[in-house]
């Protein structure tokens, strides 16, 4: 949701959009509808599974699309998660559902045992559980392999042992990043030169530890740019940085290139080796604004207002993080749909919105009939969707009345802050434990003169 649109892929993982399965309408209205017979969307499915199954033969390789839910504690993230890995894995998709907790719901509701390494639950769904007392031990194995070879620590490295290693505050969000991206491959999709290797997967589906977390984890690439170029000054202005910084680089190297994911920096020069790492950051970045990368979605119960209020709230945090929020969903019971319809809809316009199917715990799931039922079609068209066109960019210029128009539903302004450390050339907006960075067009630069709060979006005027 940046100022301006970033370039979408050439190809879709997903079947063309003239299939009848994806008419626009508003997935709310289908409440109101007769219900139609389950043989003819499974009909619909199958016809477009074996689109896919075609473009797979004529030999595209697509990146790995990630996805995920964000909504308060209890909202049905974990549901919606299962919902929509089913959903990929109907259409012919070869999906992976990523959970990260203790939580055993995702096995009971799957019917499957999830272990930390990809199990196999039903056709094209493969699931697993993050551990992170597991995860410590492969890139430690890295580090102690490159170190061996460029023998920066003289052996110390080799004697840590990987298995008495417990986990401290901080480290799960750090190793389910690197799990997601071995996953997911962002860096080999995204900025490696050459990349002819099919994935794996077609679709991750990520349920994390918390919202929270998630968001976190979305905005660290635009995040730790700020810090890298901290980093560079260190590195290239301090006699300490001068010594040791050629070293670091060739460790993180080595281990990288053993990994599989190395880009090779070896005969760079220092400053080539920062100016590569800023353009990654880059790139990484803006695959959480791109659909077609990244699928982010809202999920709350209607019944509850504090779900609703924090949907929203994270609905403005995600876009703080860069993210583009591709849709909403409620799960609630079948009878009150229509009367909590329209709440919805008011709330989270534009983004389109639907209900995922209320599931009844007390007996075994049939996902066949679940996904194949009416209740079920709005929630997957939105799913399957990866450029409405009708989402709202989060920043707007408007050059003549030099303005600057930032959309963040779930805030007041009194929750915002704003900041200018460079002259007029950017502005740094503060809210909801966020900060971002709005480079400014240069004929609106200049101070901030004045802000007003205007239908969920803050419009700043300059000077």
């Amino acid at each position: 949701m940046a100022s301006c649109a970033f370039p979408l892929l050439a190809q879709s993982i997903f079947p063309p959009s003239d299939f009848a399965y994806f008419h626009s309408v508003s997935p709310l209205k289908t409440v109101h509808r007769s219900r139609r017979k389950s043989r003819r969307n499974g009909a619909i499915i199958l016809t477009m599974a074996a689109a896919n199954a075609a473009s797979n033969d004529a030999g595209g390789v697509n990146p790995t699309k990630l996805v995920t839910f964000l909504g308060k504690g209890g909202s049905g993230k974990t549901t919606a998660s299962i919902f929509a890995a089913q959903h990929y894995a109907m259409l012919g998709l070869k999906t992976c559902l990523v959970i990260h907790s203790q939580d055993p719901t995702a096995e009971y509701l799957l019917n499957c045992k999830i272990g930390s390494s990809p199990t196999n639950c039903t056709d094209n769904l493969s699931a697993v559980r993050l551990e992170t007392t597991k995860m410590i031990l492969e890139p430690l194995k890295r580090l102690k392999q490159a170190d061996a070879r460029v023998n920066m620590t003289q052996g110390v490295l080799e004697g840590v042992v990987g298995e008495e290693l417990g986990v401290l505050p901080g480290m799960d969000s750090i190793f389910s990043v690197l799990e997601i991206e071995n996953l997911v491959g962002f860096i080999r999709n995204n900025v490696s030169q050459k990349n002819n290797e099919k994935p794996k997967f077609d679709i991750v589906v990520y349920d994390g530890i918390s919202t929270e977390e998630t968001i976190r984890m979305i905005g660290a690439t635009s995040k730790s740019r700020l810090y890298l170029k901290y980093m560079r000054n260190l590195a290239e202005k301090t006699d300490l940085g001068r010594v040791a910084s050629p070293s670091i680089l060739r460790l993180v190297d080595d281990a990288l290139s053993l990994s599989g994911r190395g880009n090779n920096l070896n005969g760079r020069t220092s400053s080539e080796i920062w100016d590569y790492l800023e353009t990654t950051l880059t790139k990484l970045s803006s695959v959480f604004a791109e659909p077609e990368k990244f699928g982010c979605y809202l999920m709350m119960d209607p019944n509850n207002p504090m779900s609703v209020n924090s949907a929203l709230r994270y609905w403005g945090c995600a876009i703080q993080a860069g993210a583009q929020v591709s849709g909403a969903f409620g799960i609630t019971a079948p009878d009150s749909l229509i009367a909590l319809g329209e709440t919805v809809e008011n709330n989270f316009s534009p983004l389109p919105c639907a209900f995922v199917p209320y599931l009844k715990l007390n007996n075994r799931l049939n996902w066949n009939e679940i996904m194949v039922g009416n209740q079920s079609e709005g929630a997957r068209n939105i799913l399957s969707e990866t450029n409405n066109k009708s989402l709202l960019n989060s920043v707007k210029f408007d050059p003549s009345d030099k303005s600057v128009k930032l959309f963040m539903p779930g805030f007041d302004k009194s929750e915002i802050k704003l900041y200018q450390f460079r002259g007029g050339s950017e502005l740094l907006v503060e809210a909801g434990d966020q900060r971002r960075v709005i480079r400014l067009p240069s004929e609106i630069q200049g101070k901030v003169g004045g802000a007003k709060f205007v239908d969920r979006s803050l419009v700043i005027t300059m000077r």
